[in-house]
């Protein structure tokens, strides 16, 4: 079973009897109805790098090194009318415009100062101070990755995974900050893998499903469970929270990484997509998650959906 499939049999296992968090049908098929003929997900040039093939590899898979604390958003200082992730993704952008990319020997000597120096975020240091040496760690990780194994090359490391998504996925897996697997109390193993994923997805928007972003079995990709589409979804009806959940999501408190609660959200949101998926299927839309996702995701950019709490985790892995 590919870890793909062994996700989506596993959130479906938890919901089915979920204490915290519910799904509504109904809303959830007028929502995917919404859905229907949207726009496919493209590579934002002006939000993100846009070089040389081999720059570009670098990029993405440094982005997706990069690519968590949405619990630390509130307190990163964000550039104008910029999201978090967006913050992260322009700050790396003008380090690889300006000096081209990242080395793996670069990688390995990253530092706590240097993620605030590329983000902007000195002056913050110690308010941000877990965020940062996260952020910097998994620096370290990749570069130490590349060299150990793959002579310090991106192109290799993508060699090593050929067409295959679940391969990359295991790959990058290696590293512990992208090894997102999680296990309920009662021994159900939840295989995330959110930023590995999105990872291989980023490959694909990026190349145009050419080259490195070539794969054959992208449209196995599931969700990238977070804590934004949970909030477009609960936002929208599909999701309904029990009261000391939704008390404790509205008045900003922390759900721990790994807790009953924060299984159910994020397991809800693999499974909601998976629905949509199926509705539409239904409907003769061949629609796959990681579009859905997106859809959602870029809908939860908007003022309606940010101008609601959402559930926050401190983690690395999204």
């Amino acid at each position: 079973m590919t870890p793909f499939a062994a996700l989506r049999a596993a959130c479906s296992e938890l919901l089915a009897d979920a204490r915290f968090v519910e799904i509504d049908d109904v809303c959830l098929r007028a929502l995917a109805e919404r859905a229907r003929g949207a726009a496919p997900p493209v590579w934002d040039t002006v939000t993100h790098y846009a070089g040389d093939d081999d720059a570009l590899l670098a990029y993405v898979l440094v982005l997706d090194a990069l690519n968590f604390g949405s619990g630390w958003f509130p307190a990163l200082r964000k550039r104008e009318g910029r999201s978090g992730y967006y913050t992260l993704c322009l700050g790396l952008k003008e380090r690889f415009d300006a000096r081209g990319p990242m080395t793996a020997a670069e990688l390995r000597a990253a530092d706590a100062l240097a993620v605030a120096r590329l983000l902007d975020q000195e002056g913050r240091e110690a308010e941000l101070a877990e965020f940062l040496e996260l952020q910097a760690r998994a620096l370290r990780d990749l570069g130490t990755l590349l060299e150990l194994d793959y002579g310090g090359r991106f192109p290799e490391l993508r060699a090593a995974a050929g067409r295959s998504a679940a391969t990359l996925v295991a790959l990058l897996a290696r590293m512990p900050l992208f090894r997102d697997v999680a296990t309920s109390a009662y021994g159900l193993e939840l295989p995330f893998y959110k930023r590995a994923q999105i990872a291989v997805s980023d490959l694909a928007l990026a190349f145009g499903g050419v080259g490195y972003g070539a794969f054959d079995d992208l449209a196995e990709l599931t969700a990238f469970a977070d804590n934004t589409v949970p909030h477009v979804l609960r936002c929208e009806g599909v999701l309904r929270y029990a009261p000391p959940l939704a008390d404790a999501i509205e008045s900003g408190r922390e759900l721990p990484n790994g807790s009953p609660e924060e299984l159910e959200i994020r397991a809800a949101a693999v499974e909601c997509v998976e629905r949509m998926r199926r509705h539409l299927g239904e409907r003769g839309d061949s629609i796959a998650p990681r579009e859905i996702d997106a859809w959602l995701w870029t809908r939860g950019q908007g003022a309606a959906y940010k101008s609601r709490p959402r559930h926050r985790t401190r983690c690395a892995f999204y």
